[in-house]
């Protein structure tokens, strides 16, 4: 199992640290599960899964908030308004995408602060340390072709675009490797919630821009909310000193 850092974040006991790298491991196998389960397809053969659903992601966000320091946890606990909000400008507001319901479900906020929470527990391991600048730039190789190949073969010209400004984004955070890890994390979820149905992206977005289902430059609005994020949690730390 990878191993955490002795960062301020992980600075509870170890078998706490243990248990947010288990968590975080095992994020690809929730993610499946509980978007299955709030799919319309499982909705079809067995029952509307939506509530079952909102309670598994409550109980795996409690579980990660349990492990978690101060520090990951203030994150995770702005980390629910701040991306409700989101989804009420970019999914209610500009229509960029809609859910399966006509409302943004209840589990979609908790949700996101898992997503976040398992970049975060990954860049913070003693593997991601030691290879920082190796995975940088396999990182950087990878989401250029990412970013160029919907482009090219499926006609993703929002991602080309905001493709571009994620990278200008990772260039004022002088290229850390958290928004990588976050991205490819929000990737995952993204690529699995739209194939299952959860969600569907509309084609044409933003006034004309041509987009797939799921565009993978919408990392560009998860990287900027995640800044955002960061910017909140250290104004309320410098606010009480804590």
């Amino acid at each position: 199992m990878l191993k955490i850092l002795s960062h301020p974040i992980f600075n509870k006991q170890d078998k706490n640290a243990s248990l947010l790298s288990v968590y975080a491991c095992f994020v690809p196998l929730f993610l499946l599960l509980f978007l299955w389960i709030d799919s319309p397809g499982f909705a079809l053969h067995y029952f509307d899964g939506r509530y079952l659903t909102d309670l598994i992601t409550l109980i795996y966000v409690g579980l990660m908030f349990a492990a978690a320091d101060g520090r990951l946890r203030k994150r995770m606990f702005v980390m629910v308004p701040l991306s409700y909000l989101g989804e009420l400008i970019f999914c209610t507001g500009l229509s960029m995408y809609d859910y399966r319901t006509p409302y943004v479900p209840f589990y979609v906020p908790f949700g996101h602060a898992i997503v976040y929470a398992t970049g975060y527990i990954f860049a913070h391991t003693q593997w991601a340390e030691r290879n920082e600048h190796l995975h940088r730039a396999i990182f950087i190789v990878l989401f250029i072709l990412i970013f160029m190949g919907v482009w090219q073969y499926r006609n993703d010209v929002f991602s080309l675009i905001f493709g571009i400004a994620f990278f200008g984004l990772l260039l004022r955070k002088k290229w850390q490797n958290l928004y990588f890890f976050i991205a490819m994390v929000v990737m995952m979820t993204e690529l699995i919630g739209a194939s299952l149905g959860c969600w569907a992206w509309y084609p044409i977005t933003l006034g004309g821009i041509p987009t797939a289902n799921p565009p993978m430059g919408a990392v560009f609005f998860y990287g900027g909310g995640d800044v955002l994020l960061d910017k909140i949690v250290r104004y309320y730390e410098r606010k009480i000193g804590y």
